[in-house]
C-alpha cells in the first residue's frame, strides 16, 4: 500500500500551513548563490500544491516572504520578487485549471508595483475557483499583524465604536489577514530547525506542528503524505485529556 493509499481522507487536515525553509543551505551545498536554491523549490511548491487539491484539502499557506527578509542582501530580494512575478506568471493558467483559488496574506504596498500587480490580477483571475484555497504568505509577520489588529481596534475604541469588553477571541480573528479561513491544524517545516519564525502566531495556537530535516527544493508529495499520516497518527486534545475526549466521542 502507497503512502497516499493509507492516509484517511476523512481525517484530512483542513488547513496545512508551510514554512519553506533551507533554500539557501540546498544552493550552497551544492556551490551556486542562494537564487539557485529558490529557482529549484518552485517544483516543491508545485508538488505541495498538486498533492493538496488532490488529496481535499481546503486551505494551503505557504510562507514565502517574512517581513525580516527585506533586510536580506538587495540582489537577492531582488531576485526573489523578479521570480515570485514570473511564477505567478506562468502559474496562474494552472491554478484556474485546476479550479484553486489564490489569495495572499501580508503588508502587500511593500511589495514592488510589478509584483503587486501580478500578484492581484492573479488573485482576481482564480477568484470564482473552489477547490482548494492556495494562500501566499508574502511581507508577512505574525508580530507585524497583531499590531495591525490592535491599532484596528484600539481606533475603535477611541472612537466610541466599540467597548473594551466587547473585544472577543472571535472578533480579534475576524480582523486578521486570515479571517475567514480556518486556522491551520498541521504545520509543516522543512529543514530541521525548531522554531515558528514569526508565522501566524495567533492562528498557530493549536496547530500541531511536523518538522522535518529535509531543506525544502527536496520536499515532494511523498513527504507531504508522510506528514499528514503523522498528524493522524496524533491525539488533538486542545487542552482536555485523553479520557474526556474518549468520553466525548463514545
Amino acid at each position: 500500500m502507497s503512502l497516499k493509499e493509507k492516509i484517511d481522507i476523512g481525517n484530512l487536515p483542513q488547513h496545512v500551513a508551510v514554512i519553506m525553509d533551507g533554500n539557501g543551505r540546498w544552493a550552497k551545498k551544492k556551490g551556486n548563490l542562494r537564487i539557485f536554491g529558490h529557482q529549484n523549490a518552485i517544483t516543491a511548491v508545485r508538488e505541495t500544491v498538486e498533492a493538496s487539491a488532490e488529496l481535499g484539502v481546503k486551505y494551503l499557506t505557504l510562507y514565502a516572504f517574512s517581513t525580516e527578509n527585506w533586510s536580506r542582501p538587495k540582489y537577492e530580494v531582488d531576485a526573489l520578487m523578479q521570480l515570485l512575478v514570473s511564477t505567478i506568471r506562468k502559474e496562474t493558467e494552472t491554478l484556474n485549471k485546476n479550479n484553486i483559488r489564490l489569495q495572499s496574506i501580508g503588508d502587500l504596498a511593500a511589495l514592488p508595483q510589478a509584483c503587486r500587480k501580478q500578484l492581484e490580477e492573479a488573485i482576481e483571475i482564480t477568484s470564482q475557483n473552489t477547490r482548494m484555497t492556495l494562500v501566499l504568505a508574502l511581507s508577512y509577520s505574525g508580530r507585524w499583524e497583531l499590531v495591525n489588529v490592535i491599532q484596528k481596534l484600539a481606533a475603535q475604541v477611541k472612537a466610541g465604536e466599540l467597548e473594551p469588553e466587547a473585544i472577543t477571541e472571535a472578533l480579534v480573528s475576524g480582523a486578521l489577514t486570515t479571517a475567514g479561513i480556518p486556522d491551520p491544524e498541521l504545520l509543516i517545516r522543512t529543514s530541521g530547525e525548531q522554531r515558528i519564525s514569526n508565522f501566524l502566531l495567533w492562528q498557530l495556537a493549536y496547530t500541531e506542528l511536523y518538522i522535518t530535516d529535509l531543506l525544502w527544493p527536496d520536499f515532494r508529495k511523498e513527504h507531504l503524505y508522510e506528514a499528514i499520516l503523522a498528524f493522524q497518527a496524533r491525539e488533538r486534545r486542545f487542552g482536555k485529556t485523553s479520557e474526556q475526549l474518549q468520553k466525548a466521542h463514545s
